[in-house]
């Protein structure tokens, strides 16, 4: 039972990506408005996979992946950053401090969905 952590300031983005989430059987999803949010819920549920918008404001998504791949008790959490951004250097930075994953929006629900059942079968 995977519980998935979208994190979007945008409340369309959130709820898109949260339908396409509760597609995955048995998964339980839970929404964060930004990183701030975000390390709220970590810290009150156990969240196996976290999906994180770049541009938000509070705390971004960079931050928050530094954040949580600096911490003992979520660093194995595989983190996919999802975000408007296409910009070269944005996703390499994404990827050099943690992010697991990287997709460009607009998001294509059927790779999303991919991507994060191949984290959590890594997960069983």
């Amino acid at each position: 039972m995977p519980n998935i952590l979208v994190v979007e300031d945008s409340p369309t983005m959130r709820q898109l990506i949260g339908f396409a989430m509760k597609r995955i059987a048995g998964s339980k999803v839970i929404e964060a408005t930004d990183g701030v949010d975000a390390l709220k819920k970590l810290s009150s549920e156990k969240i196996d996979l976290i999906l994180a918008d770049i541009n938000m404001p509070a705390m971004d998504g960079l931050k928050l992946v530094s954040l949580v791949r600096g911490n003992p008790a979520y660093k194995n959490i595989p983190i996919i950053i999802i975000t408007t951004e296409g910009a070269e250097e944005d996703k390499k930075r994404a990827l050099a401090i943690g992010a697991n994953a990287y997709l460009p929006k607009p998001i294509q629900t059927q790779e999303l969905i991919k991507l994060v059942n191949g984290f959590i079968s890594q997960l069983q």
